[in-house]
């Protein structure tokens, strides 16, 4: 992360223990994209609720690579508040009451920041696939009755490719020795070859 993390308590006091945990809860979830630019999180008791302290609501704030993730979340206070009670009474902390419930809306606000970052980055990865610059190679193999084949690329690697990844759109029929464009992506158990295009018939004599 490019800038430090900001935490702001608003009709509150700032709270030592509550910040750490915030702090755990961004590097948490840069294991999921390490590519955050920023984040700022707001802990605050609204108005109406001061004298209660049993409604607590957390504002996080993710500065992304081109956009920014707003998630306000108020909790749930239900199984999660056990969590944390239990955790403070094995701990043999005396939490105030509205330490507990300042931790439960830290948990699920992070939790819901981590399926919007989640969102983000698969959107990040379909952008990128589309814009990727397709790589160059021949058919190499392509057995008589089977859905697949692989395709030498360029520098010289085999890519698997399945027979569904190939593009119709009126040009040359695949074929073995077929100079083809394709865009490499990763699969289950080595780099494969998706959206293969037939640029031409070229036969070459086998190895």
């Amino acid at each position: 992360m490019t800038k430090p993390v900001q935490v702001t308590f608003r009709n509150m006091k700032p709270v030592a223990a509550i910040e750490e945990v915030i702090h755990a809860r961004v590097a948490w979830l840069e294991t999921f994209y390490p590519d955050i630019v920023g984040c700022r999180v707001l802990v605050e008791i609204p108005h109406r609720h001061r004298g209660r302290g049993r409604h607590v609501g957390v504002r996080v704030e993710l500065s992304l690579p081109g956009e920014d993730a707003v998630v306000s979340h108020a909790p749930t206070l239900h199984g999660r508040l056990k969590d944390v009670e239990h955790e403070a009474h094995h701990k043999g902390d005396d939490i105030e009451a509205v330490h507990k419930y300042a931790l439960v809306a830290v948990h699920e606000a992070f939790d819901a920041a981590r399926r919007r970052l989640q969102d983000f980055a698969r959107r990040q990865r379909a952008d990128v696939k589309t814009h990727q610059a397709p790589a160059h190679g021949r058919v190499v193999s392509l057995p008589a009755g089977d859905d697949h084949g692989f395709i030498e690329s360029a520098d010289g690697r085999l890519l698997y490719f399945h027979r569904a990844s190939v593009l119709v759109d009126g040009l040359p029929r695949l074929d073995l020795g077929s100079e083809v464009a394709f865009v490499e992506e990763a699969g289950d158990r080595r780099p494969q070859a998706s959206t293969v295009r037939v640029l031409g018939k070229h036969h070459y004599a086998t190895r």
